[in-house]
């Protein structure tokens, strides 16, 4: 279950570090975000939904490894891109540091 085009150009338009920028790693990480959080409550609804659980499952591992990028690159943007979308793992290794 994708983001339909006005949520994902919601997202984009949101979190562009650029006027025509779509492919960010800000933009793909709150495009995952978005992804993750409809997964999420489809889960909580359908619980024997195994294909639906991979899937969620890789785009959170999609995700963390664009933080990691995004951390070692340009740590202020992977700080304001943490506390916008409220990731908690990200808030745990900002607090670490």
């Amino acid at each position: 279950m994708p983001l339909s085009k006005e949520q994902k150009d919601r997202v984009i338009k949101k979190y562009r570090v650029h006027d025509t920028d779509t492919g960010s790693a800000e933009v793909q990480i709150a495009i995952l975000t978005e992804e993750i959080k409809q997964l999420t409550n489809h889960m909580k609804e359908h619980k024997h939904d195994y294909s639906s659980r991979l899937g969620l499952i890789r785009k959170v591992q999609e995700r963390k490894r664009l933080l990691d990028y995004l951390r070692r690159e340009n740590f202020e943007s992977y700080e304001k891109l943490a506390k916008e979308l409220k990731l908690k793992v990200a808030q745990q290794k900002i607090e670490q540091l």
